[in-house]
């Protein structure tokens, strides 16, 4: 045991002090070049190339590997497979009949086949070392079959490393998919003492090393399947562990509401509780006396944020169920385990198919700052787990709400208006090809964002409203194709502007101006939005979680849109600059000191109408990313986009058609910087 405590912080010692000595290792660049060297991953200080993998075997006792990946020229742990439990020969010894192996490193099981836990990993040991170990008498234990109790002391006296975490994990589910019948009290004893072993919260950080990144998934999955089969005795069952607990009643139509109470410890701080309540209008369904389950997981949540890079945090315990298929909804309170006043709350479910925390099974009844009533649609085979989430960086304030409500009320009001306007006045004020241009870029860019803005509202509908999945697929496609329409369409106005004072002796006809406005405008965003989609919805990696928007922290989808939308605003800022310049030299040589009154008031203007034009207020969005906690930050951005950048857009645009309409359309020398 010493032995494999040693190894254990040897282990830990390596992540945290890249200076100790390993044994022999292989290393497989960028350009897939394999060698052997001596020492450890951690003695090649600097790693060469960022992405390249180091694997080292694991020093005896222990079987398997440790990988490192370089980092910012040095070697940081990536996964630790390194493990001290034979699985095989602790699931032979449960097994009702002995598993003979057969070719391909498989095992007969009742006519079956099944892999080896340890299959593609290095030899655990020669054949015999499982029943020598543990001894050979206790085989085919009928107390053992009936229990699984003889394979306890070799799980709790092993250490919870990331190599052990995954075998037990392993373990469990061929348990759960091969001892189904007879579920008994004892059984599910011994399951959940497996499984406590491995949701304690002093190792939750461990599970960041286990190989198998879908590895806790499995664990929920597996339990639940366990735990819906186990028999009650006299109509009710209770099985409690520190990190998982287990509950179950006898249900039927005539009962008046059945409820499922849990207080469980968290960490040395202090406990947290779950309440799931089945309503009696949902009983009134069942046709026959049933059974419902329940499975409280205080540790799980953070567990599988370990394994995910979606900062939304699982903020109170894992609540599952198993209902017959009658029952649908239920309603579950789960105490927040930080209690923070302006983070919101979300209540999700467990997709199992897709594993990960899908918000559209779950509506949020009433929300406080100690907890939070959920009420979930349950569904046999995709959502049988439940908790609620919270994100650091969502700001859940009444002055963002209301000026995004105002903000579009008012920004779409103004699109219609100055759409109807230009309609009216189209004839008058486009009797040249450059104003031609430049109203049919602005019909355009209105059009693009009047579009966008209807689809925004549908979007947020179809995810509070727990819509069809892939109709929030197809609103955000058109919501990122709209977006990008706007923003290169607003690139196509700065372009036309460049052309009206650069180029002023150089002609290009309307319909060769109408074809690269087209294909700028609409083209580009067609092209980057069929891609986006096409390269990360096969691997469910488009939508980000609990919103109809791309994603960002798995597949990175979100950069197809804020890559195009800052390149355009940089292109912009320049045209701004531009413009400046040309009005300040327009003035020179006109004379006076007089003069220069009315030249700061006419740069002030074109700065002020071509800020909002070109869409330069977008760019305060990079200071919601620098400091995304800041609500001044967020409430500023609001504002401008809101106001300045759609309704006061419109109304500087539908007031410039009338100017222009009121003066007439004279024909100028290029622009003439009148903007």
């Amino acid at each position: 045991m010493d032995v494999r405590v040693a190894h254990c912080l040897l282990l830990w010692a390596v992540h945290f002090f890249p200076a100790t000595p390993r044994t022999a290792l292989r290393v497989v660049s960028k350009e897939s070049k394999i060698g052997n060297q001596q020492g450890g991953c951690i003695n090649l200080i600097p790693c060469k190339d960022n992405g390249a993998i180091c694997i080292q075997p694991c020093s005896p006792p222990f079987h398997g590997e440790t990988s490192f990946v370089c980092e910012n020229r040095k070697w940081q742990m990536f996964t630790d497979a390194c493990a001290s439990l034979d699985v095989q020969s602790l699931f032979q010894r449960i097994s009702e009949r002995e598993l003979v192996p057969s070719s391909g490193g498989h095992v007969s099981v009742a006519g079956g086949h099944l892999p080896f836990v340890g299959e593609g990993k290095p030899d655990r040991g020669k054949p015999g070392d499982g029943a020598k170990y543990f001894g050979a008498d206790d085989y085919g234990d009928s107390n053992c079959q009936a229990d699984f109790s003889c394979i306890i002391p070799d799980i709790l006296s092993s250490p919870a490393i990331p190599g052990n975490i995954a075998d037990i994990v392993e373990l469990l589910k061929k348990i759960s998919l091969l001892f189904l019948e007879n579920v008994n009290r004892g059984k599910m004893q011994s399951y959940s003492r497996i499984a406590n072993h491995i949701l304690n919260s002093s190792i939750i950080s461990n599970w960041a090393f286990v190989r198998d990144r879908n590895a806790s998934s499995i664990l929920l999955d597996s339990v639940n399947l366990f735990a819906g089969k186990l028999l009650l005795r006299n109509g009710s069952e209770s099985i409690q562990e520190h990190f998982i607990s287990t509950k179950g009643y006898s249900i039927h139509k005539n009962s008046s509401g059945k409820s499922f109470d849990f207080s469980m410890a968290f960490s040395n701080t202090g406990n947290i509780t779950g309440h799931m309540v089945i309503p009696e209008e949902e009983l009134l369904k069942l046709p026959k006396t049933s059974k419902a389950i329940s499975v409280a997981f205080p540790t799980l949540g953070a567990i599988i944020e370990t394994s995910r890079l979606d900062p939304g945090l699982v903020n109170g315990m894992v609540l599952s169920v198993s209902l017959p298929e009658e029952l649908r909804h239920i309603l579950l309170t789960f105490e927040k385990v930080n209690k923070l006043e302006n983070v919101k709350a979300q209540c999700v479910a467990w997709h199992s198919a897709e594993r990960r925390w899908d918000s559209r099974a779950c509506t949020v009844k009433s929300d406080n700052i100690s907890s939070v009533v959920c009420i979930c649609r349950h569904h046999r085979r995709t959502f049988k787990s439940f908790s609620i989430l919270m994100s650091p960086t969502t700001l859940r304030n009444a002055v963002l709400d209301y000026i995004t409500r105002v903000g579009l009320g008012l920004s779409i009001f103004s699109l219609v208006l100055c759409l109807i306007i230009e309609t009216v006045v189209w004839h008058h004020v486009t009797k040249t090809e450059i104003t031609y241009m430049r109203h049919f870029c602005l019909v355009n860019i209105a059009t693009s964002l009047l579009i966008a803005d209807v689809l925004f509202i549908l979007a947020a509908v179809m995810h509070n409203t727990a819509l069809n999945y892939q109709l929030c697929v197809a609103a955000t496609f058109f919501l990122h194709f709209f977006y990008l329409a706007l923003f290169f369409w607003m690139f196509t106005l700065g372009l036309l502007i460049l052309y009206g004072l650069l180029l002023i002796f150089f002609k290009i006809t309307r319909s060769v101006l109408i074809a690269t406005a087209f294909s700028i405008g609409y083209g580009c965003p067609l092209v980057i939005s069929i891609l986006t989609v096409a390269i990360t919805q096969p691997k469910n990696g488009y939508l980000r979680s609990g919103a109809c928007w791309l994603n960002w922290y798995e597949t990175k989808a979100l950069l197809a849109f804020v890559v195009p939308a800052l390149s355009i605003i940089v292109v912009n800022v320049v045209v701004v600059v531009v413009v400046v310049v040309q009005t300040g030299r327009s003035s020179v040589g006109e004379g006076c000191k007089s003069q220069d009154l009315s030249n700061m008031i006419r740069i002030s203007k074109n700065v002020a109408l071509l800020t909002p034009l070109l869409g330069l207020t977008w760019g305060f969005g990079l200071a919601t990313i620098v400091d995304s906690r800041s609500l001044a930050f967020h409430i500023t951005f609001a504002l401008l986009n809101a106001f300045q950048v759609k309704s006061a857009r419109q109304g500087m645009l539908c007031a410039q058609t009338l100017l222009n309409l009121g003066k007439g359309s004279r024909p100028k020398r290029g622009w003439q910087l009148e903007l």
